[in-house]
This record gives structure tokens, sequence and C-alpha cells, in this order.
């Protein structure tokens, strides 16, 4: 974040340790195990030895690793990586693994995710390299054979067979990619390959760190993280395949596509490689005479080959807008009749444009379409441990709450995440992150060291190794070169060289704050904040973070989680000092000095609904808080669209999960547990929808759907908290146009006779055959929140007055009637519950949860609900539906649990 006023070095949180809030958390969700699920990884179980095959164009990755402190280890590298060195004693650890990650696997220490347990890991342990030992057999050593990896942190001394084949001085820097020719070295039978991993300080090191996004690893994730592959080849080798892709916009009728790769020979004599292949269903044939250890890039082109012009091309769409159809693209490299090497990539087809609008904002169009950025920033597992189900799980709950887009400052994930945002049609925003050593040569309020030459060598390997790692995702939306500052002319120069090679697709931004490059100039960005808690009528303002522009990090701070959450990672006494002192330290929001205490937040619960009086009290106020405040934040942007003047163009939540146990900045914990925030995004997300506007009391109808909606008839009530309506206005005869655009359709009175203070607004939108379609309900006060505008400072607006909604208090407790009945087939479940409002009076039953849950009351996740949080006024029925796997009841049959802010809880059976 760039603030406007000077902030102290310590921005962002480092992220703690999943493994045991991993323990805790899988009872529930059954979609993260307590550690890696490799058996390699087992307590004291071997590493399996990698079985290479010789069969061209193999990739194979090793398959896991014995590592040890070199303080433990005093025989020589070359005995080290030698095969046979006896590995007793030695740690077992997965494929990627940092050190921490192996040895919490191993059940070394206890859960780092609960209380102030990670405190008690030593970091002196991690002060000194480790090795990584790992053993691969061939039976062809004719073959040649690559050593392809990246993803070391911080860098690495690389041995086989008792040789150095690289030093750390070239295998430096998490994103650089390395491929080592070891056809000399491999015989037959077993081969070893030893990392001797250095130490990893994201203030020295162009790695990943976590700023004060959590506590930080006591390893600071040194390791390896991605997959080491052993690639086997003949004497010709294919490397980088990729398809550019040029779509027709508007039309969309045709595509041309341009297939490249380069075309080496390793061999000591002439070859003639014979390089065929096919994509889109054509087919692709080229011979290509290579000298000795030449490299040709060879490219396909529809002047060549008319077949890659397409004709009604499958046009790849975000989520919502279409359908994601992709490609495939299959080459084989022949000599002398025998295949020497093959290539496969997938690719989607589609337009990405970022022009600047009037007002300078960067306003994103795919496929002609403008689109408002609705995002959300991802954090990976504090220990970059990867697992595929629980990365599908998140991505599935960004799109059940309608965003588009997940933001990757740094720890940019492996293949296998952008293949499943492809899939699911989730846009990615990646880019380097800020604040360390990223950003050390160009944002001096931050502690990252300065560049000298090697670091300005590696920051352009990665760039080089990342774009060709992402150009053919059709998800990758752009590429953040820069964070909270741009780079300089000789980095951002260095960056766009290394982009042009590889023919980098889409969009480059130089940062995701209001700065400029000298080559791109602004980036069309904000990084306004907020980052703490400012009352929900502060996003509808058009200045600092409100709905204008492009808004790259902002939230209001904290996002207290579930109870059932609290219970999983903070002792009783940590709990109620979450209530009871609004000053204490809390050790799971953030090692930042700022955002270390809950003062703020705990402020405005107690001015907004009054003091809390017990820990459930705390917890269900802040519910209430979170669910106004983020559905007021996604209204308020999609509201301003499509204005003419200063319109919004995107925002991303800071941010959208946290990858330990966290107080703050999620919309989903880490437990994936749906609170308030959650539900507050989701109705917001609604593909039709119906809000208030804070500022001007407007009621207006949202269509995210391409199509104009229409005929509707929307409906607004004033009620007292006792449910006594006091307004009620109906307008019929609504439409709204498609693609995010907004109709309003009438504006509440300003003074309504006998209103209390405290008062709600429900405002309902209904189609031709009055069929609910929108249902949304606020809760508001005749006393607004008074914000001090001119002491805004970096990360919040300070609030001198709250909106009085203790009236909120006296609303008579109401009996919601519950039935609930369960299908499964092939693996998932669905739960069916209707809800009805059983009260006499008129007092509605106010954000009424539901939480599917197991025989012992824990919270059955991950889950989709079709809705949820639901206020319903007397006889009033709303039925919901969650959607989940089947495995995830452990065998128990499920039951459901409803409660709400006046509704006593109660749980039945959803068999």
């Amino acid at each position: 974040m760039v603030p406007r006023f000077p902030r102290p070095a310590a921005r962002r949180r480092p992220v703690a340790s999943l493994l045991a809030l991993g323990l805790l958390c899988t009872l529930a969700t059954g979609a993260w195990a307590a550690g890696p699920r490799d058996p390699a990884q087992a307590v004291g179980g071997p590493v399996a030895v990698t079985r290479v095959p010789a069969t061209a164009g193999a990739a194979t990755p090793l398959s896991g690793y014995a590592i040890q402190s070199t303080a433990k280890v005093s025989d020589p590298p070359r005995t080290v990586s030698s095969p046979g060195y006896p590995v007793t004693g030695w740690h077992p650890a997965g494929p990627r693994s940092t050190v921490l990650a192996a040895l919490l696997a191993g059940g070394r220490y206890p859960d780092p995710f609960f209380s102030t347990n990670q405190q008690k890991i030593p970091e002196a342990d991690f002060r000194v390299p480790w090795w990584y030992r790992a053993d691969f057999t061939v039976t062809d050593p004719s073959r040649r054979t690559y050593l392809d990896f990246s993803g070391v942190m911080s860098a690495a001394d690389v041995y086989v067979n008792g040789r150095r084949v690289a030093g750390a001085a070239d295998v430096s820097g998490a994103y650089t990619h390395h491929e080592l020719d070891l056809t000399p070295l491999v015989r037959t039978g077993t081969n070893t390959v030893a990392f001797r991993v250095l130490p990893n300080d994201p203030k020295k090191h162009l790695t990943m760190g976590w700023l004060d996004w959590l506590q930080p690893p006591p390893d600071a994730n040194m390791g390896i993280v991605r997959d080491v592959l052993v690639r086997r080849s003949g004497p010709a080798a294919l490397r980088g395949a990729h398809v550019l892709t040029r779509l027709d916009v508007p039309s969309l009728a045709t595509a041309d596509l341009t297939v490249e790769t380069q075309v080496r020979n390793d061999s000591d004599a002439p070859v003639t490689a014979e390089v065929t292949g096919s994509v889109a269903g054509t087919a692709l044939r080229r011979a290509v005479p290579l000298a000795a250890h030449e490299t040709k890039t060879v490219a396909f082109t529809p002047v060549d080959v008319p077949g890659l012009r397409l004709a009604s091309p499958r046009v790849w769409w975000p989520a919502g807008m279409g359908g994601q159809p992709l490609y495939d693209l299959d080459l084989t490299a022949s000599v002398a009749g025998s295949a020497s090497d093959t290539a496969h990539t997938a690719f989607g087809v589609r337009d990405v444009r970022a022009p600047l609008n009037t007002d300078g904002a960067r306003q994103y169009q795919v496929n002609g379409r403008r689109l408002l950025i609705k995002g959300g920033g991802w954090s990976p597992d504090e220990f970059l441990r990867w697992d595929r189900t629980y990365a599908e799980d998140r991505l599935k709950y960004a799109l059940d709450l309608g965003l588009n887009t997940i933001r990757l400052e740094g720890h940019i994930e492996p293949d296998e995440f952008f293949d499943l945002a492809d899939r699911h049609g989730v846009l990615t925003l990646p880019g380097w992150e800020c604040c360390d050593k990223w950003e050390g040569q160009t944002n001096s309020g931050e502690s990252g060291e300065r560049w000298n030459a090697a670091d300005h060598a590696v920051a352009k390997a990665s760039m080089a190794a990342e774009a060709a790692r992402l150009r053919d995702h059709p998800s990758v939306l752009s590429f953040l070169i820069g964070s909270d500052a741009a780079p300089d002319a000789t980095i951002e120069r260095n960056y766009l060289d290394a982009l042009r090679t590889a023919d980098w697709p889409v969009p480059v931004v130089p940062a995701a704050s209001d700065k400029s490059s000298p080559q791109l100039g602004r980036s069309g960005m904000k990084m306004t904040g907020p980052y703490d808690w400012v009352p929900p009528g502060y996003w509808y303002a058009k200045r600092e973070g409100g709905a204008t522009g492009f808004n790259s990090e902002t939230s209001a701070g904290p996002d207290i989680p579930t109870r059932d959450t609290l219970r999983r990672m903070l002792t009783p006494a940590e709990a109620d000092s979450l209530w009871k002192d609004p000053d204490a330290r809390q050790y799971h929001r953030s090692p930042s000095a700022t955002f270390g205490t809950l003062r703020i937040h705990n402020a405005a619960l107690a001015g907004r609904y009054g003091a809390p009086t017990g820990l459930a009290d705390y917890v269900r106020k802040a519910q209430l808080l979170q669910y106004e405040n983020v559905r007021a934040q996604f209204e308020a942007y999609a509201r301003n669209a499509t204005d003419a003047a200063k319109p919004s163009t995107g925002l991303v939540y800071w941010m959208f999960n946290s990858g330990w146990t966290s107080l703050h900045w999620q919309l989903t914990d880490r437990c994936l547990d749906q609170g308030g925030a959650y539900f507050g995004a989701k109705k917001a997300g609604e593909p039709l929808h119906i809000q208030y506007s804070y500022d001007d009391r407007t009621v207006a109808v949202v269509n995210n759907r391409h199509s104009t909606s229409g005929p509707l008839t929307a409906r607004a009530t004033l009620f007292g908290t006792d449910g006594t309506a006091k307004y009620d206005r109906t307008v019929s005869g609504v439409t709204s146009p498609g693609d995010g655009a907004h109709a309003t359709v009438l504006t509440l009175p300003r003074s309504v006779r006998g209103l209390p203070t405290t008062y709600l607004v429900r405002l309902l939108l209904t189609d031709a055959a009055g069929h609910e379609v929108s249902r949304n309900v606020y809760w508001l006060s005749t006393r607004p929140d008074t914000l001090d505008w001119a002491r805004t400072d970096w990360y919040h607006t300070p609030t001198t007055g709250y909106a009085d909604l203790t009236g909120l208090a006296g609303m008579a407790p109401v009996p919601v009637s519950t039935r609930a009945s369960t299908v499964s087939s092939g693996g998932t479940s669905t739960t069916t519950v209707t809800l009805r409002n059983e009260g006499r009076g008129r007092t509605p039953s106010l954000l009424t949860d539901v939480h599917l849950v197991d025989a012992a009351g824990t919270p059955v996740l991950p889950v989709r609900w079709s809705d949820n949080q639901v206020t319903l006024w007397p006889g009033e029925t709303a039925t919901l539906t969650a959607v989940y796997r089947t495995a995830d009841l452990h065998g128990a049959a499920p039951r459901v649990r409803v409660s709400g802010w006046n509704t006593p809880e109660r749980t039945v059976a959803a068999r």
C-alpha cells in the first residue's frame, strides 16, 4: 500500500503455521490434511525413490526429500550428495516443502496456528543452510537428462552424484527458473540430487515475505516450494512452447493463432529436428536443421498455416459472462524418425485490454465488454504447502460471493492454481510484493535492502520465468510489476524486456498504487486504503478509498471469525481479551504496531451496537458490523461502476482469505467458515440485486447479467425494530440494463413520522410472476456516522460520531421453525433447510444464520449456501440449500444449527 501520509515501516503481517490449524480445521473441512498427503511425509517414513522413465519428453517430479540442518551434518557435500549416503535421523519432506512445513508434518512442534504456539519454535534452527536430498533411478542413461526447477528460497548450491552442478550465486530467488544438464553425470540405477538451501530473509532476497499479513513463519519459508523435475529427451529438446491469440473484437467471429517454440540441439553433431503437432484441429509440421548446440525459434502463423485462423472460435470468458473452453497444443520433435522430445500446453482464446478512462482510472475490458473488477487478495498457506482441493474450495467460494478476480501480491502459486482459475473462470492479478527486497530500491519507507547488480539480474530472470509460465493462462488478467511503489527506469526496462521476449499477451501495470513509471506511465490504480474500520457510508464518497477508480486493496480491517473458529485458535483467556480489552495486543491480528490491536474496531462496535456483555455478544455484534460494512463496500462500487463521472472500475477486498488463523482481512477464515463478512459480500454479489445507498438514500437495482432485466417490481418498507411498518412504497415496471449497469427506482424520505432512532429497511425485488429475485434488509439509524475526513491517514478515516443502532438490543426474541432434509449422490450432499418466522407479533428474525454441523456440533466445511443470514418477518419462510462433500460429514448424520440476532439457538436433524 502506498499511503498518503508516512507510515511505519512494518506494513503487512507475516503468516503463521498452517499445520496445526490445518489439523484442527481438517476435522471440519476435510480439505487440509494435518500434513502434506504424500505418504513419504509420514513421521519416520522413508522418502520414496523417484523412478524416471526414458520416455521422450518425460518430466518427472522428485517425489520427496530427506532434509537435515547443516549444523548436524559434518560430512562434505561430495559425500552427502552421493548415492547410498545414510540419512538416518533426517526428516522426510514432500516434493514441495519448506523446512518448517516438513518438521510440522513430522509432529516436531505443537500446533502453530493455536494461541502463541508459534513463538515456541526456535528461529535459530533456520539461520543455517539445510540439506535437501533425493534419489532417482534411470534405466537408460543414453537419454539426455536435465534437472528443471524453480521455487528455491532463498538460494542453493546444487549437487548431483557427488559433483556440484550449480552454485547459490546462480540458483537464487524464489521465482528464477533453472535447467541443468545432468547427462554426463547420470548413470544406470540410483542417482542422487542434493540442494544445500540457504536461509531466507525477504528483506535481503527476492523471494517471498509476509509483510503485515500475519505472524511470520520462524523459518521464513526457506526450502523448495515447487516441483523439481527430471526431464528426459533425445538430442533435440523443445522448450517454451506457447500460443499467441488474436481475437477479433468486438465481433468475436475469428481468432488468429500463432504457435511458437524453441528447438534446441543439445548434441555435439548437427541434426534435423522434425517438429510436428496439432492445435485446434490443425496439423503442424516443420523440418528444422540445427547445428551442434544451436537453438532456433520456430513459429507457425496463419500466413503459412491457414488453419490457424479460426472461424467462430470458442471464446474464454470470466465466470458469469460465458464459458471457459480451452484449446490444447501438442508438439513432438523427432530426429531420424525417433521421438526426441514433446511439449504440451493448454490455452484460451480471449482479449484483455485495460485503458485509462478520462479520470485516469484503469478500466478492464474482456472480449470487448467492460468489466468491474470485484476481487480479493489471495493468501497461500503460511508454510506454502499446496493442497489442490483446498485451493479449489477457496476459488469456488470466490465465485459463490460473486467475485471475478483474485489478486496475488507475490506468493505466486504453482501451475495447478492457474489451471483451476482457467477452468472455473476466475481472473487473476499476479504481481510482485511490496515493502521488502522487491521494492528495496524504490520504496525508501520500507525495510527492504537496496539492490546490487546481482539483484537486478535475479529480478529480470524472475520476470522472464513467471511470464513464460503464466502467458498461456486465460485467467491471467495483468501483471503488476510494482505494488506500493513503481519500479525505476532500470528495473522497469528489465521487466519489460523480459515480458516482451516472452510474448506477454495482457496489460502490464506499473504499480497497484497511484504511481507512474517511465515507459508505462500512470498505473490507473489507487491504494488509499482503508485497512481498518470505517462506517458503511464511507464507501459512497468519491474520495480516498470510496467507490471511484480502481482500489487495489481495501477493507474495513478486522473480520472476526465465528465462535467455532475462535475456539480452534485461541485460549479462553485470549478469546475474552477480544471484548474485554480493546487495547490488548492480538497475536492473531498482525505483528504491525498499526494493526496489532482491535481498538478502532471495538470502539465502533460498542459505539454503534452497545458495549458487549460477553464473548458471545461480542461475536454476534461483530457479525452484524462486518455484514453491513462488507455489503456496503461492494454495493457502492457496483452502483458507481457505470457513472458518467469518476466511475468505479475495480476493487480488491483486502483480503479474500488468510494463510493462518486470523482476526482480520478475510472474507472466509482459515477453516473456511463463513460469517457476516462472507454473507455480506455474497448478498452484494447477487446477479440481480436491489440495494440501498447510504449517501443519498436511493434504492437501485444492479444487473450483473448481460441482458436487460425486467419488468420487475421494487418495494421498500421502513420498520421500527418491533416490526411496525412506518413507510411503504412499491414501484413497478422496473428495468435495468445489463453488464453491471443500475437503475435508480426510488428515494427513501429523509424524515418519516414515528420512525425510531434505530430502524429497519426491507427491500424486495420481484419478477413479473411475483417471484422474489432479491431481498435485502438494512439496519439504520436516524443519527448518521460522522467521519473526520481532514484526519484521514493511510489506513483509515477517523469516525467522530457513531450511528445509534442500540435499538436492535430491544428486539423481542422470535422463534424460527426449521425443517431440513438431505439427499446424497456421487459424493455430494445437498441439505435443504426451510425456515419460518413463527412469531405472533410483528418482530422480524434479524440475520438468521444456519450452520451445517455434525453430531458433535462441529461445522461441516466447506459448504456453499444458496443464501444465509436471512431476515424474516412473521409468517415468512425462506428455503436455503447447502451443497458439500458427503465425505466431510466423516460418517455423521447432518444437522443444522439455527441462530440469529434475536433467534434462540437450536439444532435439528437434517436426514
